[in-house]
């Protein structure tokens, strides 16, 4: 028999299209397995995605040392004064009623500052309950202005965004504090319960 010449070529030309397309199609089944889309033209991600990039930087993460403050009440010429002190992290309840136990800074005494809890041990710890901050006061007794000693925590406290009222308890029973006017009650206190006292700046 006479040999066709080219036809080996022709062959094998088709039988590498056979291949290509088997390859496409197996391609095109293992994308669609995968939940990929075909899409004809390329696609712009919108919005873009950046990785590595935090979901949502904190709130304090870039702040500088000391660029916090918090707001304690001392006592100057026999009234309530509030004063700005620069921290380093956000304070906490107790963290914040010891500041205001430790008294006024050397600064703040030149500036006439004192305080009507210095010398006492008289809170023993506190927490928030909703809005409401619970201070529990030990039996010791107030040498100084027993009204101005619970006005500067009261006042303290309820400077707080997370505070919006302070009781205390004594051996876990509600005890009973005055207010400026000289009344004694063991209900939820406010700075208006002592805004006779507070001296405007």
């Amino acid at each position: 028999m006479t040999a066709v010449p080219g036809r080996p070529a022709a062959r094998r030309r088709r039988a590498g299209a056979r291949r290509l397309g088997v390859a496409a199609l197996a391609a095109g089944l293992l994308l669609g397995g995968c939940g990929v889309p075909a899409d004809r033209a390329p696609r712009t991600i919108d919005p873009p995605v950046v990785v590595g990039s935090p979901e949502t930087p904190t709130a304090t993460a870039s702040l500088p040392p000391g660029s916090l403050s918090e707001k304690l009440y001392l006592v100057r010429a026999g009234r309530l004064t509030g004063v700005e002190r620069r921290v380093y992290g956000p304070a906490t309840l107790d963290r914040q009623l010891a500041d205001l136990l430790a008294g006024p800074t050397e600064q703040e005494r030149d500036n006439g500052f004192g305080s009507a809890l210095e010398g006492t041990d008289l809170i023993i710890g506190a927490a928030l309950d909703g809005g409401t901050a619970i201070v529990t006061v030990g039996d010791t007794t107030i040498r100084n202005d027993e009204v101005l000693a619970y006005g500067q925590i009261v006042c303290t406290l309820a400077a707080r965004d997370d505070v919006g009222a302070v009781r205390f308890l004594q051996d876990g029973k509600p005890l009973e504090v005055p207010r400026a006017d000289g009344s004694l009650t063991s209900e939820p206190l406010t700075t208006a319960d002592y805004a006779t006292l507070i001296s405007v700046r």
